[in-house]
């Protein structure tokens, strides 16, 4: 299995968008946590969260990208852009 990172910065409504999706987004996190190495959000020096972090287990990148289809951050607008990069860990826990 491979790992794939989305790196997901939200749009300028990030934020009031996040609170209007942030339980059916932990829904959706919790449902699909077996396609999950981690998630998380991305915080500025301030603590104002500006994205998310997941990094998704799939045979490959269409399928990384099919598991994150539904997830309400995606559909909901909160993330203004996402890049994707396959991981592969050479040191460390996930190694």
């Amino acid at each position: 299995m491979r790992m794939f990172c989305f790196h997901c910065r939200d749009g300028e409504d990030g934020g009031r968008l996040r609170g209007i999706h942030r339980p059916a987004h932990l829904d959706f996190i919790h449902a699909n946590a077996d396609h999950f190495v981690i998630v998380g959000p991305l915080k500025r020096g301030d603590g104002l969260i500006i994205g998310s972090l997941l990094i998704v287990k799939a045979e490959d990148e269409e399928a990384a990208r099919a598991i994150l289809a539904g997830d309400p951050y995606l559909t909901g607008g909160v993330w203004q852009s996402i890049r994707v990069d396959e991981f592969t860990p050479l040191l460390g826990d996930w190694a």
